[in-house]
This record gives C-alpha cells, structure tokens and sequence, in this order.
C-alpha cells in the first residue's frame, strides 16, 4: 500500500517566527514529520510538481486544457481545441507595485460572472469564445493556438505583474489583450457597484496555461483522490478514476491524494482559514495515517508541500517504524526552521581618530 499526498499550502508563506500553527494540537503530523526522512528543496510550481507526479515534464503545458477537461459541470473539450485559462483578477497598486489578487468563489458569484464573461465576448470575438465554468474559472477557447510564455496565476498571486508578462512569439498580443480586458471589465456596472459597495472589482482577467501535449499523462497510482479540476483533468486524461478525498479509501489500494484546501489560504494570508484547515487535515490525514502507519497497514507515505520558497518532502516507510528513537517534531518548529535568517545588519563604521593637538 503506498500512499502520495500533495498538499499545496501546508507551508505558510511568510517569513515569521510568530509561529503560524502555535497552539494547535497536531500530533499525527508531528509523528510523521518525526519519525519520518525530511528534505527541504529549492521553490517549484505547485503545478510543475503535479504535472510530474503523472508524467509530464518539458516545455510549456497545456494546463488550461488539462484543467477545462477536468471542470465537472461542463462538457469535455473537443479533439483539437486550443485553451487558456482567463481567471477573473483584480488589479491595485501598493506604494509602487502593481499587485494581483485572485478570487474564491465565495467573493463571486455566477450571475456576475457570466456578464463579465458576455462582455468580453463582445470585445473579443476574433480570440475565440469566452466561458465561465464557475465563477472563479474563466477559459477562452481560442481561434487559433498562442505560442507566448504565459505565467500560471499561482506564481503571481500577491506578486507585482510587471515581472510576469507574457513573453515569447505573441506576447504583444496577450499583453494588450489584458490591456483592453483591463478597461472592459473596469467600466462594467458590475465592477462599478463592487467599488461601491467596498468590495474587490474584477478589473482584470490572467491568461495563462497555453502549450500542448508532447505525450498523455501516465497513471501515478491506482486511484487518484482530488476535487480541483487540474488534477482531475490529469487523471482522466490517463484513463484513472477519481473519487473524493477519503482517508479509509486511500489505505485500500495505492493511491495519489490531491489536498489543495489549504492553497487559496495560504495565498491570501488568511490565517485563520489555513489553521482551521490545518486542523482539519491533521483530523481527517495526519492522524489516521499515523495510526495506519504504526499499524502496518501502509507500506510507503509521502507527503509533498509545495511553498512559495521551497518544497517539503516527507517520507514514511512500514518498514522503519520500529526506529523508536526517533521522536515526534512539531510542525511549528519545523516552520520556524524554514524561515530565512535575518539580515546580519552593516558594521558601524568606526569613526575617525580625532586629531592631536599641534
């Protein structure tokens, strides 16, 4: 029995020793980061990271049909459709930065989003067809295919957008695509009454997830456990089932889990979103896999976080768990040890001996 979660957003973003999961009772996880092998690597995209547990490496990926194919109340894509992902996004300036920030959908809401939508239709119609399959998920489908360099939105959110424009063969294209989205979606009355109401506007939409497939994904397990679409798409793409994620599921057979609640949290430095989260995973995860563990049951758990600064790989096998020596390591201490050491700050210069009196 191996089991792979994927965890997006387990690690909180910010550099503090304030200590983000303080207080909470998180023993399953404590075990397993104790008495399992820890490795901290450099910063991947979350995405990159997915793609490869199926396969799928190389040049850009054509995440936007990987995910519209996994988008449950909508048809799947036909044969030689060209995609990209146009999320909903509002733009603001902080100090001199020009800053990005994504929606849930509980900020949005269907109706809304569909007139946006039919907006950019309207300006639109030489790109190809804009459609909303909920209303955080936008997609064009486009007339024909984009060959720029597209950033997923994941990599921008919080970020300025200066150092994320598209580049590449189109890129003047796209750029000024999201110019003009920019003004549609700003003088729309619907993003009028959000500014007057104190809400977010959607004043911008993010391209991204151009590229296409050099080969299909291959099956990373026996059952694949995910409710995001990304995933979801990946493994229908590979001919796997998908079921909802459920620890007494997972333990029967070998299976990838994709965890994904903690993500939107983590981005927007919702704190008490991602403890409440935590808690629910170390519920619902963390202790019935410890438990699994000591039991036998599992013969292999890993456990892979994704950041937004490194990545945290955590290995569990069956046949180390007699190591008693090894000892529970509490979560918050383990954040804490990834936080990056404070500027050592510039040595006073001493100054200049006084002159001797002649």
């Amino acid at each position: 029995m191996h089991i792979q979660l994927l965890i997006p957003g387990l690690l909180w973003p910010t550099a503090t020793l304030l200590g983000p999961a303080s207080g909470l009772t998180l023993d399953g996880l404590a075990g397993l980061l104790g008495r399992g092998s820890r490795s901290v690597l450099a910063f991947e995209p979350y995405d990159r990271q997915l793609a490869r547990l199926f396969g799928l490496e190389g040049g850009p990926l054509p995440l936007a049909a990987l995910r519209r194919s996994g988008e449950p109340d909508a048809p799947p894509p036909a044969e030689g459709d060209h995609w990209l992902c146009a999320d909903p996004v509002n733009l603001s300036f902080a100090r001199e930065h020009l800053l990005l920030q994504s929606f849930d959908d509980s900020q949005l809401d269907a109706e809304e989003a569909a007139e946006l939508v039919a907006a950019l239709n309207e300006v639109f119609t030489d790109l190809g067809q804009f459609e909303a399959c909920t209303p955080t998920r936008w997609y064009l489908r486009l007339a024909q295919t984009s060959k720029a360099t597209l950033y997923p939105l994941d990599d921008v959110v919080g970020r300025p957008v200066k150092h994320f424009l598209p580049e590449g063969e189109d890129a003047r294209l796209w750029q000024r695509t999201m110019n003009e989205a920019q003004i549609v979606l700003h003088n729309h009355p619907r993003s009028r009454a959000r500014e007057a109401s104190g809400l977010r506007a959607v004043n911008s939409i993010w391209l991204w997830g151009a590229g296409a497939l050099e080969h299909a994904p291959q099956a990373p397990a026996a059952l694949v456990q995910a409710t995001d679409p990304l995933s979801v798409g990946l493994a229908r793409n590979c001919g796997l089932p998908v079921a909802m994620p459920d620890v007494s599921a997972a333990l029967r057979q070998d299976t990838l889990v994709v965890l994904d609640g903690l993500r939107l949290p983590a981005q927007a430095l919702d704190l008490d979103a991602w403890r409440t989260g935590l808690e629910a995973l170390e519920r619902d995860w963390f202790a019935p896999l410890a438990t699994a563990l000591k039991r036998g049951r599992i013969d292999s758990l890993h456990i892979t976080a994704p950041g937004d600064r490194a990545t945290l790989l955590v290995a569990n096998q069956r046949s180390e768990r007699w190591k008693f020596w090894r000892k529970p390591y509490a979560f918050d201490d383990l954040l804490k040890s990834l936080t990056p050491a404070p500027m050592p700050l510039p040595e006073a210069t001493p100054p200049p001996p006084p002159h001797e009196a002649r």
